[in-house]
């Protein structure tokens, strides 16, 4: 028997705990002993609670006691989190967490801290949720050279967009709703800035290259500047808009890692995830293009994520699964050097507009776009051929009266 203690009794943490005692049979026979929960970690009073006999306020109880093996950290944030954490491997004791903002921040040390201890510190929850991406990167993919990693990773800002893009809600009015509904936090920001599939983004790239990336060198941009009129435009050119992270691993050994909203065209793999639902589509060098697909949050799929991670430390208890990257420093290719088509939206005289873009090399048009039923004065939108983003900078400068620019892969 291996005992567990979860700290944090939120969401996942309740999830965790209801897994552990609903599959316990399951559990035992995938991972060759019973897992018993023998502490919860809790600020709160949770007499009345199914865990209330487990309940404890100290962490040093877990960090102390030698019977403890595994311990779930579903607390969130960075403080008590990383301390916490940190302790527990310094004990020798196996960690789980669902915790993106920690393993983006501190991963390389507590990795590099497991090694040494010769314990596991494994995070399958904290990129996708349910989707089982990360034991697919460090297992399934390991012949793979990895080109390139991109997904939708955030349920709360695809739920808005889909909303936007089907029924034609404004964001105001979508982000109440996916607050209404227990999708987006009262303080929405780390969501719709793309702060969330920032993190989650580099992490998917730390284990595909094996170096440190570090999450405040990717270049990212939320969701809050698009509006209803720019998914008109966009569905008459045949597309959607969708925030997506994504990563491109050249041969030099650089990335190129941005967090956009991207105009996507329907025979995108990621055309369709709708709703609250993530997706990752992987490209390696032997194998081409994979898409993983599923619930990317959620009490049960995340805790389910968590409780696989457990299983996993249990089968390897006393060995260090190699996984995850080194302290070397990932090189990023310069945002300024990214290709993209774009889309920009211009207000004013569309044959003034005409004239003005057509004397312009630099500005390559593929398309002139105009809204069902709008008069030209109303506005208009071209779709640009491929450029880099110096070169749009350069020639949208010369441009007044741009309304809107939405990116689209070259």
């Amino acid at each position: 028997m291996m005992n567990v203690a979860i700290m944090g009794y939120g969401t996942i943490g309740s999830g965790v705990a209801e897994i552990l005692e609903a599959n316990k049979d399951a559990i035992r026979q995938a991972a060759g002993q019973e897992l018993s929960l023998r502490y919860v970690l809790d600020l709160r009073d949770l007499s009345g609670s199914p865990v209330e006999d487990e309940q404890i306020h100290d962490f040093s109880i877990i960090e102390g006691d030698p019977e403890v093996d595994l311990v779930v950290e579903t607390m969130g944030g960075l403080n008590p989190a990383y301390p916490f954490v940190k302790a527990c491997l310094l004990a020798g004791k196996h960690v789980v967490t669902s915790n993106k903002a920690l393993v983006a921040a501190h991963g390389t040390e507590l990795l590099r801290i497991a090694r040494e201890k010769q314990v596991n510190f494994f995070f399958e929850a904290s990129v996708g949720g349910g989707i089982p991406i990360i034991r697919t990167l460090y297992r399934c993919l390991r012949g793979e050279q990895l080109e390139e990693i991109a997904g939708i990773l955030n349920g709360t800002t695809n739920f808005i967009l889909t909303k936007m893009d089907k029924e034609g809600w404004s964001f105001a009015d979508a982000l109440k709703e996916a607050q209404r509904l227990g999708y987006a936090e009262k303080d929405p920001t780390a969501d719709v800035e793309g702060y969330d599939t920032c993190r989650k983004i580099a992490i998917l790239l730390a284990m595909a290259t094996g170096k440190e990336t570090d999450y405040q060198k990717i270049h990212t941009e939320g969701i809050t500047k698009i509006t209803d009129t720019d998914f008109k435009y966009a569905a008459r050119l045949g597309m959607s808009i969708k925030l997506v992270g994504s990563g491109k691993i050249g041969a030099d050994g650089r990335v190129g890692a941005y967090v956009l909203p991207l105009l996507i065209e329907k025979a995108d793999p990621l055309y369709t995830v709708s709703d609250v639902l993530n997706a990752v589509v992987v490209r390696g060098n032997m194998l081409g293009t994979t898409m993983y697909h599923g619930s990317g949050a959620g009490k049960l799929p995340t805790a389910s994520a968590v409780v696989a991670d457990l299983i996993e430390a249990a089968q390897e208890s006393g060995r260090n699964v190699s996984l995850g990257w080194t302290g070397e420093e990932q090189q990023f290719k310069p945002f300024e050097e990214e290709t993209f088509r774009y889309m920009v939206r211009l207000g004013g005289s569309l044959e003034r507009r005409r004239k003005e873009l057509e004397a312009m090399e630099a500005f390559p048009i593929q398309k002139w776009v105009l809204p069902d039923g709008a008069d030209a004065g109303e506005g208009f939108a071209v779709l640009t051929g491929p450029m880099t983003e110096g070169d749009f900078a350069r020639a949208a400068a010369s441009l007044s009266d741009i309304l809107a620019v939405v990116r689209g892969k070259a």
